[in-house]
């Protein structure tokens, strides 16, 4: 099992969209994305910050994606 890499919200929504994920809409800090397939998500993107181990794995769930996917993508 590969460990969870260290990304903020804007270079996790870059790996998104590279996934087929859009920008739906953006409501103050938090990136509403939606795949063509119906899955969908909700990123935060905060100046500096990353994205918390937890988080990152509820998104990853949510997106139907594994680390290794991840990795690939970043």
């Amino acid at each position: 099992m590969t460990v969870l890499p260290s990304v903020t919200g804007k270079e996790l929504i870059a790996a998104l969209k590279k996934a087929g994920f859009a920008v739906v809409r953006v409501k103050g800090s938090h990136h509403f994305l939606r795949h063509t397939d119906g899955r969908t998500t909700v990123v935060p993107v905060h100046a500096g910050e990353t994205i918390g181990p937890g988080l990152l794995s509820k998104i990853l769930r949510d997106c139907e994606l594994s680390r290794e996917e991840l990795h690939k993508l970043l």
